[in-house]
């Protein structure tokens, strides 16, 4: 008699679901509620798409990401092709300041340098050069610059818990250092643990945000 595991179903079928993930070359492994996907996927995109595929699941502690990634034969691009692909698209997205990053590229992956005023910033220039052709990684070095005293940050998150009706802000610690903060306690979902973080990262001021957030069984 064989036993299903529902979690590993769940996973294998949040990954046929996912328009931009080809679950055919995905292989799902699910122990205590880590999941471990492998397998190949065209672009880089693609491999981020499989992994938020996976953590959404409810019941996902983690996920390891050993996709491998195979460009299609003839998109392969150089890294000064790259390079230049990852400036336009830059000068191109709109919440992004212009000549604030500095981009650099070795093979294939993406690295990302400078300071910026916001984390919608900074996450909105990880958006703009991931999913080019080409890419088979980014690294998000940008920093975000102080806006606020330390002190106002930890208010601010706290207010942003409570307006959000999918988090339970009562179960979640929320301590800062300077203009790091560091967050504690138990989430329901994987959702909820990003949503949390997005909530952290929001805020002005934040540089650094140290994420000990827990899964719950």
């Amino acid at each position: 008699m064989t036993i299903t595991n529902p979690l590993h179903k769940n996973v294998e079928d949040a990954l046929s679901w996912a328009p931009n993930v080809d679950a055919s070359r995905i292989g799902v492994a699910t122990i205590d509620g880590v999941v471990t996907l492998t397998g190949h996927v065209p672009s880089y995109a693609n491999r981020m798409a499989a992994e938020r595929a996976a953590k959404n699941i409810y019941g996902v502690k983690a996920v390891t990401n050993d996709l491998e990634i195979d460009l299609p034969g003839n998109r392969t691009h150089t890294d000064p092709e790259i390079a230049e692909a990852a400036g336009h698209a830059l000068e191109w997205a709109v919440t992004v300041p212009e000549d604030e990053i500095k981009v650099s590229v070795r093979n294939g992956w993406v690295t990302l340098e400078g300071r910026l005023d916001w984390q919608y910033q900074r996450q909105a220039a990880w958006s703009a050069v991931h999913d080019l052709v080409g890419v088979k990684g980014v690294s998000n070095s940008i920093s975000v610059k102080p806006l606020e005293k330390p002190y106002q940050v930890k208010e601010k998150i706290e207010a942003a818990l409570r307006r959000d009706a999918r988090v339970e802000a009562q179960k979640t610690k929320i301590e800062t250092d300077g203009h790091t903060v560091v967050l504690r306690g138990d989430v329901d979902s994987w959702s909820d643990l990003e949503d949390v973080s997005d909530a952290a990262w929001s805020a002005p001021g934040v540089w650094t945000v140290d994420n000990f957030l827990v899964v719950a069984s």
